[in-house]
């Protein structure tokens, strides 16, 4: 059975992320192209999935790098994306780019892909391939995606397929059919949206994937259209949808990480009183801002406001409640 892409690239991205070494061409085809026998036909295929695949996940800002596989061939070549702490001087992030790249950690929680993720890392392990569980950090906030349109929705935009879909808006009494070319998914207060071009109407829009009231139909080839170059989808959704308000946040983060903050912070300057620390002054929505404070664990500290540092709080707290439960 062949494997949705997005699928598949959330594997990739995860196995060349969680590897201690350079993994080879043939362990990568073996964890996450099973559907590509060997022999001419289907080297080529897997050649050209690979090639593809590497592409996408550089353009929604993996640095992937490329070196010797075999500690005694330097012509075996394998390949690794390093973690943020690795690799953070050469990392240089777009809003475009932060957001989509910020997009893929939070997806890793759905289930579908969580599971699918987990039998690759078991084939890779199986093959002798290291993989080291706190590289992963980085991708592991505990969001989730239940709404059913989210994964056709999800590769729809890693495909560049047009969709359609049936909406249910608030103020109307029947779901209308609507078009659209996405351009990407955002989420706000506890609630996932599409942005995307409105085919029918010629202009940019979001819809919640909760108002969506039945399947998502992709149509049409792939690469069909291209994003609006320097489009942020984040920017979009909160220009276009009442749910976004945006707070001015203070966050304290320690020297050396919080990446994503620093490429969009108002203003980054050394806490004298804190050494190794600094004040990071940045804007965006409170849930947009909790998920990715909590990812970055102890290095990034909310001083304000009140209403972030709560949040934060409070889902630090269901999270220790929850764990206490599972015992």
């Amino acid at each position: 059975m062949v494997q949705p892409r997005a699928e598949r690239l959330m594997n990739l991205h995860i196995l060349l992320l969680g590897a201690k070494r350079f993994i080879g061409k043939d362990a990568i085809r073996e964890a996450c192209y099973p559907e590509h026998a060997r022999g001419p036909a289907g080297d080529e295929a897997f050649e050209r999935a690979f090639e593809r695949d590497k592409d996408a996940l550089r353009q929604i800002g993996a640095v992937i790098e490329v070196g010797s596989a075999d500690a005694f061939f330097d012509d075996e070549i394998g390949y690794r994306i390093p973690t943020e702490q690795t690799s953070l001087p050469e990392i240089r992030f777009e809003s475009d780019e932060a957001a989509v790249l910020g997009l893929a950690a939070q997806v890793w929680q759905h289930a579908t892909l969580a599971k699918a993720t987990g039998r690759a890392l078991a084939k890779l392990k199986g093959q002798g391939v290291e993989i080291d569980p706190s590289r992963l950090e980085v991708v592991a906030p505990a969001i989730t995606a239940d709404e059913p349109a989210f994964e056709p929705l999800w590769d729809a935009v890693g495909k560049r397929r047009q969709v359609s879909f049936p909406y249910q808006r608030a103020d109307e009494t029947a779901p209308t059919t609507r078009r659209l070319q996405p351009w990407g998914l955002a989420r706000s207060s506890g609630r996932w949206y599409v942005v995307g071009l409105d085919v029918d109407r010629g202009a940019e829009r979001v819809f919640r994937l909760s108002r969506i009231v039945g399947p998502v139909r992709a149509t049409g080839r792939s690469g069909a259209y291209d994003v609006p170059p320097g489009t942020d989808v984040r920017a979009v959704a909160r220009r276009l949808s009442p749910s976004f308000p945006s707070v001015r946040a203070r966050v304290r983060v320690r020297q050396g990480t919080g990446i994503g903050l620093r490429r969009r912070a108002e203003s980054v300057a050394p806490i004298a009183e804190r050494p190794g620390w600094d004040a990071v002054v940045v804007e965006g929505t409170v849930h947009e801002l909790s998920d990715e404070v909590l990812t970055y664990g102890p290095d990034v500290v909310v001083e304000a406001p009140e209403s972030l540092r709560d949040d934060v709080v409070a889902r630090l707290r269901a999270v220790v409640a929850a764990a206490g439960e599972d015992r």
